[in-house]
């Protein structure tokens, strides 16, 4: 019988959101034998080679760090697992399919911390959906890892409330921290057995994809709500768009104002009790943040000052 006080666990995890579970596991005495992560990619303008944050954590702390290019067919990398021989692997915005034949080692398996209330919101983009979507509910749910993405059995969950003037990064931080404390009081619970796994509800499932830079060109003719969320949901990748002069312009924060704009063209560029708006289907939208193609990311205002064309123009 393997250990159930001091189980060995390797950690799979790529984005920052999954640095606060690792670092809880530390905190509470847990042994992490190693951390699996997808290897450094170029990142920025200069396409420097950057460590992922959960390896950045992992070495900050004296951690193997491991990162195999393909789980599916590198026999090497499946003979140093075997014999790291984990009890329990703990996986957290990793960003690849775990393979069968992992899950049948540890002891406990592999469970898996997700952003959303499965069976809603599966798949690679749980918070971008739940902003976007204008949701005032999401959570946290930990599950059973099975062959299937986010289908297997709910071990714990956790609800959060969504506030509005909320953006992704915010929200991700705050539900990576609710993740990482719901993984403590969960551990011992299912380690000893006192937690029986419950069955998704599949017919009630919704999936999400992979969200590209498409993605964020903005539809004036939509309402000001949609907008809003849709810019605080996708920024700051893939991020949000529009077109003015023939040129991409960045649209990075903003915010509603309610003040009626049915007579006019969507798209419009308005200053409005000091603002810049721009019209939609329904309310105005005040633009803040801002960064033209080739340009500096700046306020609005500053930019009317070096564009003084943009106002009365109409953004596509």
């Amino acid at each position: 019988m393997k250990n159930q006080d001091h189980p060995k666990i390797v950690f799979f995890g790529t984005s920052e959101f999954a640095v606060p579970a690792l670092k809880n596991l530390l905190n509470f005495g847990y042994k992490i034998e190693a951390v699996v992560t997808q290897p450094e990619k170029p990142a920025g303008r200069l396409r420097v080679t950057v460590p992922s944050p959960i390896k950045k954590a992992a070495l900050e702390n004296n951690i193997l760090a491991l990162e195999p290019h393909n789980l599916k067919n590198d026999e090497e990398f499946f003979k140093h697992f075997k014999h790291l021989n984990p009890d329990l692997c703990i996986v957290a915005s990793y960003g690849k399919i775990i393979p069968s034949r992992y899950l049948e080692i540890p002891t406990y398996g592999f469970i898996n911390i997700h952003p959303s209330l499965l069976p809603k919101y599966r798949g690679p983009s749980p918070i971008q959906m739940t902003i976007m979507n204008g949701d005032e509910e999401a959570g946290v749910t930990i599950i059973l890892i099975d062959e299937q993405v986010d289908h297997g059995k709910i071990v714990s969950s956790i609800k959060y409330k969504v506030l509005r003037d909320k953006n992704y990064k915010e929200t991700e931080e705050e539900l990576a921290k609710l993740g990482a404390e719901l993984l403590i009081e969960t551990l011992p619970k299912y380690i000893g057995g006192d937690i029986k796994p419950q069955e998704q509800d599949h017919a009630r499932a919704t999936f999400t994809k992979m969200l590209t830079r498409e993605n964020g060109r903005i539809d004036w003719n939509e309402p000001a709500e949609k907008i809003y969320n849709q810019i605080r949901a996708l920024n700051p990748e893939p991020g949000t768009w529009t077109i003015w002069n023939g040129k991409t312009l960045n649209i990075k924060t903003a915010q509603i104002v309610d003040n009626d704009c049915d007579d006019k063209t969507p798209g419009l560029v308005e200053k409005l009790n000091n603002n810049i708006a721009v019209a939609t289907k329904k309310c105005y939208l005040i633009l803040k943040q801002i960064q033209l193609e080739g340009g500096k990311e700046m306020d609005a205002k500053s930019f009317i000052n070096g564009h003084p064309d943009f106002l009365n123009s109409v953004l596509e």
